[in-house]
């Protein structure tokens, strides 16, 4: 479909004949920069991940879905099962977009276990005939038939007096008396952004309590995708700001997202004392984490490997985007750590290379198209650190370390392919807090995702590299042991 008119946007899946759309899933999967072990669409475009939860055994996490094309159009959510956060079983789409107030859109939202049951709190977005939007707030209950039952009319039915129709992606949680809350990411009336808090004994019938006040109330024009909870002894607030104009190497792609820490919530008093703002990812693509409790009590975070309104190579095959790798949190010098969940070493299938030595330009590494490279006990005989993956003649991934400023970089700008999002910038940069002792780099067909001094920083990116694009080399002179792991 080349005319991506409102028309096609907005049509269901229900009126495509299904040999149509068997033939687009065959040409979705067959078609370059698959992924080898990331979650991705089995056609169109995924964003948002949502309703991540755990319950008798099984992790349950789904996305935001629009089947018919690399555009945001029609929204369903689309449900993956995993026991381990690792390997994940497709269970179809759960949420369809076909009653009165989601006709245009099962928006992103929630989920939380009530009643020994998978439950879902999302958005529903609806246009009148002039294109007008209503927004509201449904509930629902996850069926054994892997549907999800809406709990209609909407739990919240409206917009409160002082915000615009852009108010979204509840999150729900409880606190330790068994009192049900969710946030709400809004858009003030003068069209700054900000969250909302609603109040339940039941996680149906819900009363307003007002807005979260923060010490950043003019930050933005819209916060999206909030998510509040405890760790660590802190309270934190995840969301994505948009509007937000790049300071030095901060805020450098279209939209942000971040986090603040501070003081548990007092609810329902509505004061947050925090920390100022901090990226969540220095990348280039993330956006719209969403987190859930694991079982054994880790706070577990998955983003969205995308931004909004970016073209990718990939578009020309009708599939866009995946989600990341999944991120047990911590709370360390104040700020986030993100580490890759333990569990993600049942990836690897070969050892490729296992060594402590110095490494430059003569060190033959093998080469590999999904990987994951860990480098340990890291000492500095030069000035920096430079290596590069996905490599041939005119393609490379480079990443650089210098030694005297601390300062990481990431370099796409010859990373294959048309370079999603040029117009902002082809590098990112983070100045580290400590000395880089310890790397580790997830890199599948189309991206990476690098983990720098055990969680301090993360950085996740896509790229095109051609399929034999494999050479990974190191051009300065480091001591560390590395391995080298085959995860195709």
């Amino acid at each position: 479909m080349n005319q991506w008119t409102r028309e096609a946007r907005y049509r269901p899946l229900s009126d495509v004949d299904p040999s149509v759309y068997q033939a687009m899933k065959e040409e979705v999967r067959t078609s370059p920069w698959r992924f080898s072990y990331h979650i991705q669409p089995p056609t169109g475009l995924l964003n948002d991940p949502n309703g991540f939860v755990y319950h008798d055994g099984l992790y349950h996490l789904f996305y935001q879905w629009f089947p018919l094309g690399p555009v945001h159009g029609l929204k369903y959510w689309y449900h993956m099962t995993s026991k381990d956060l690792v390997h994940w079983f497709d269970e179809g789409a759960a949420l369809i977009p076909n009653d009165d107030p989601d006709s245009h859109g099962a928006y992103s939202g929630s989920g939380f276990i009530k009643d020994d049951q998978v439950h879902i709190m999302y958005t529903g977005n609806k246009r009148d005939a002039d294109w007008n939007r209503h927004t509201s707030q449904i509930v629902g209950r996850l069926r054994s038939d892997g549907r999800i039952e809406k709990h209609l009319p909407p739990a919240i039915p409206d917009v409160p007096e002082g915000y615009t129709e852009h108010f979204r992606d509840p999150k729900v949680f409880q606190d330790a008396s068994g009192t049900w809350y969710c946030i709400i990411g809004a858009q003030r009336s003068d069209l700054t952004g900000c969250t909302v808090l609603y109040q339940s004994q039941d996680a149906e019938q819900w009363t307003f309590l007002g807005e979260l006040r923060t010490n950043n109330p003019t930050f933005g024009y819209m916060w999206e995708c909030p998510d509040y909870f405890e760790l660590d002894g802190k309270g934190v607030l995840l969301f994505s700001p948009q509007g937000i104009e790049p300071d030095d190497t901060n805020y450098q792609n279209i939209f942000q997202s971040g986090y603040f820490i501070g003081e548990p919530l007092a609810l329902p008093d509505l004061t947050f004392t925090h920390a100022s703002f901090r990226e969540l990812d220095f990348g280039f693509d993330f956006y719209a984490p969403q987190t859930t409790e694991a079982a054994d009590g880790r706070r577990i975070l998955v983003g969205w490997m995308g931004l909004p309104d970016i073209s990718y190579p990939s578009d020309i095959y009708n599939w866009a985007h995946a989600l990341t790798l999944p991120r047990e949190l911590s709370i360390e010098d104040g700020h986030l750590y993100q580490r890759p969940v333990r569990e993600l070493t049942n990836l690897r299938k070969e050892t490729l290379f296992n060594e402590t030595r110095l490494f430059d330009q003569e060190v033959a590494i093998p080469e590999a198209e999904a990987f994951e490279l860990v480098m340990t006990d890291l000492s500095f005989s030069s000035e920096s650190l430079r290596f590069s993956i996905r490599q041939d003649a005119t393609e490379e991934t480079v990443f650089e370390y210098d030694v005297a400023s601390r300062q990481f970089t990431v370099d796409r700008s010859r990373s294959g392919a048309e370079v999603p999002a040029e117009t902002f910038g082809t590098s990112r940069s983070i100045i580290l807090a400590k000395d880089l002792h310890t790397l580790r780099l997830f890199v599948d067909c189309s991206s990476f995702e690098l983990f720098l001094n055990d969680g301090e920083a993360v950085a996740s990116g896509r790229i095109f590299p051609k399929t034999s694009s494999r050479g990974i080399h190191f051009s300065s002179q480091t001591m560390a042991h590395l391995s080298l792991f085959d995860l195709s």
